[in-house]
């Protein structure tokens, strides 16, 4: 057994690329392995922002042999007229390695016996650089040189080896070799290898922690002994915690400070200038109250910290200038000024101004509100916060911390006076920013927070910016996805598939939408992503396809039916139901029922049964309900010819059907559910 080690040398990477450059190398190596009967027991990974690497750990000296068998062609067209061997069975010998003779007919066809024997690891391996590393995928790439290769940044040394042993490959101009390299700035010479398990004790002799998860834990130690020796709570954002390790390959945290006349600047701006555009991590007291310090780390030793602080002090303080400059000048500008100048901000080039975007939220908000049944009296707050939920996008500090949006309206509108639901509003409405971000907690700004998104996508679709595959600029898909999450946390019953329809009949302030159904197409798609592991695939398109769009209740049906597949009952209930739909979509024009033409008791047991069922809020009960017509629906079709010459007859029967595949379908469409 062996251990092998390759590692890619680097121009630095962004410092958010790197885990996930680190974890894709583990995964493409274990796979390529793999792929080859290569056996390891291990692989451990390690990366800096100037190299990716991987140790495997376990070698098998060669890759399995194995015996296949490879199907051939058909008997049928193995010979000639003559009984010789044809074009395409000899094709095939050739290419399995072996004589027409060699194959066995098994069935209606030939197949070749092959015994695949071993190749040695070292020889498997020097097709790692091009099966492996040029196969990488990144979100962002460079090319150099005169080439057409492209990668996450240039590659400027490989090391490959095998124990002691150099496995030679060339990638680009590079040939790997067993020389890495130490810190940029600490450690001046190249580092010779002897052997692959040496590689992270070297490079710790050279400066480089290579493991990125001990050079988190350096980190932390390290803070955690500042915050104890100044009996400080200092907070390691674990987004901000994982950038700034992998901005580093020697790390040193320190403390630096600024005035604390800058703590009268709201805390939010303060964060975000150290979290958002110094990676520092920012300092509280044990009781929460920021400090003004703040915890960097340097990617090299302690040796002059001191001038290294005062250096990130005077960048950090030149922010807070420019941050204090703009809290004092965007508190003199007033609300209705900068709602007016909205109106020459563009929203966008094919649809329209901010202002006029903001109208039309006002409108759908209004609905909404309806829909929610939330108080008449919300109005007057509803109508102030889309009146001005926007102002803040004309303000210094928004225009120089974007990250602000909606907190800084916030703080504008308290200090203006304003309701402090509005201003809450105000925030809320940008919530959710992320896939599991925190939603917006009161009902105005969660109304305000639906309206903006549901009046962006609409808009979008209209002038035909729709997402196509992984592309979508303007986040349309986050959109959607965080309409439908705030209305499930509101317990909010909206019908949102009768809303989008209302919204489509009106003239919106000159604006109206279009495209209505690629818009239904595409949130349908957003629900079922989001019900997926609720229940079965099959049971979720079929309630999707009652083209209700109430997420609670869509989540409710799919669980409840889904709990049935284990009844012994389910299949046949299913079935029955679906035999319902199937018959039910012939009638067109659906006549009403006319007792009188009953001809047997079936019928009118159906009918009676069908009578007595209601639709209630309870899934569970409703499937149920549903599941108990099925005897008397097999008893129906059992003592009863539905598609006969007798034209009154027929649809009156196919029209007791409907009624039933009406009360159904609004559950779910039970044609769409496997059951077999």
């Amino acid at each position: 057994m062996a251990n092998y080690l390759l590692e890619i040398g680097l121009e630095e990477m962004p410092a958010h690329l790197v885990s996930a450059a680190s974890q894709q190398l583990v995964t493409r190596v274990a796979d390529f392995l793999t792929e080859n009967r290569v056996t390891f027991e291990s692989v451990t990974k390690f990366s800096t922002p100037r190299r990716l690497a991987v140790l495997v750990n376990g070698l098998a000296d060669a890759s399995a042999s194995i015996d296949e068998e490879v199907k051939g062609p058909s008997a049928k067209i193995a010979k000639d007229t003559e009984g010789n061997w044809s074009k395409a069975i000899q094709g095939f010998s050739r290419g399995q390695g072996v004589t027409p003779d060699d194959l066995v007919l098994k069935g209606d066809y030939y197949y070749a016996n092959k015994h695949i024997t071993g190749i040695a690891t070292a020889d498997i391996l020097t097709k790692i650089g091009s099966d492996v590393i040029s196969k990488m995928n990144f979100s962002t790439y460079m090319k150099w040189a005169n080439n057409n290769f492209l990668f996450v940044r240039p590659i400027q040394w490989l090391v490959s080896l095998l124990d002691t042993d150099l496995v030679p490959f060339d990638l680009l101009d590079v040939t790997a070799s067993n020389v890495t390299h130490g810190h940029r700035f600490l450690f001046d010479d190249t580092i010779v290898l002897a052997n692959a398990s040496d590689y992270e004790a070297s490079l710790k002799q050279a400066f480089v922690v290579a493991d990125a998860d001990a050079r988190k834990a350096t980190i932390q130690a390290q803070i955690a002994a500042i915050a104890k020796a100044n009996s400080w709570e200092i907070y390691l954002e674990p987004s901000l915690l994982e950038e700034v390790n992998n901005l580093v390959e020697y790390p040193t945290a320190f403390v630096g400070d600024f005035d604390a006349k800058y703590l009268e600047v709201p805390e939010e701006v303060l964060v975000t200038s150290m979290r958002e555009h110094q990676r520092y991590f920012e300092v509280r007291d044990l009781t929460g109250n920021l400090q003004p310090h703040f915890i960097s780390v340097r990617n090299g030793n302690a040796e002059h910290i001191e001038n290294v602080a005062k250096g990130n002090q005077k960048v950090l303080v030149a922010r807070l200038e420019d941050a204090e400059f703009f809290w004092r000048e965007d508190q003199k500008l007033k609300i209705a000024d900068l709602v007016e100048k909205l109106k020459k901000v563009t929203f966008h080039e094919k649809i329209g101004s901010v202002h006029a975007h903001m109208g039309r939220v006002k409108l759908i908000a209004e609905k909404l509100r309806q829909q929610a049944n939330l108080p008449a009296d919300y109005d007057v707050k509803l109508d102030r916060a889309a009146d001005i939920y926007k102002f803040d996008l004309l303000t210094g500090m928004v225009g120089e911390f974007d990250e602000l949006q909606g907190v800084m309206g916030e703080k504008y509108a308290l200090l203006a006076g304003e309701d402090a639901a509005v201003a809450a509003s105000i925030r809320e409405h940008y919530l959710p920013t992320s896939a599991d971000g925190a939603l917006p907690q009161t009902e105005i700004g969660a109304v305000l927070a639906i309206a903006d998104k549901l009046d962006t996508i609409l808009a979008f679709f209209t002038v035909g910016l729709i997402p196509s595959g992984s592309n979508d600029p303007y986040a349309l898909r986050r959109a959607t996805a965080g309409i439908l999450r705030i209305i499930e946390d509101q317990d909010w019953a909206i019908e949102l598939d009768a809303l989008i329809t209302e919204l489509y009949t009106l003239d919106l302030n000159g604006f109206s939408y279009d495209r209505k159904d690629e818009v239904m197409t595409f949130i349908n798609g957003r629900v079922a992503k989001m019900l997926e592991g609720t229940a079965r695939y099959d049971i979720i398109e079929a309630v999707l396809a009652t083209g209700s769009l109430d997420v609670a209740a869509l989540r409710a049906a799919a669980q409840a039916i889904d709990a049935k597949t284990s009844d012994a009952d389910f299949k046949t209930s299913v079935e029955n139901l679906a035999r319902v739909f199937n018959l039910a979509s012939k009638l067109e024009i659906v006549p009403a029922i006319d007792e009188n033409l009953f001809e047997n008791a079936s019928e009118k047991a159906l009918f009676t049964t069908n009578q007595a069922l209601t639709l209630t809020d309870d899934s569970s009960q409703n499937i149920s309900n549903l599941f108990a017509l099925s005897a008397p629906i097999s008893d129906f079709f059992d003592n009863t010819m539905v598609m006969i010459d007798n034209q009154a007859l027929k649809n009156n029967r196919l029209s007791l059907l409907a009624a039933i595949a009406n009360k159904a379908g609004k559950i779910a469409d039970f044609t769409l559910i496997n059951t077999k």
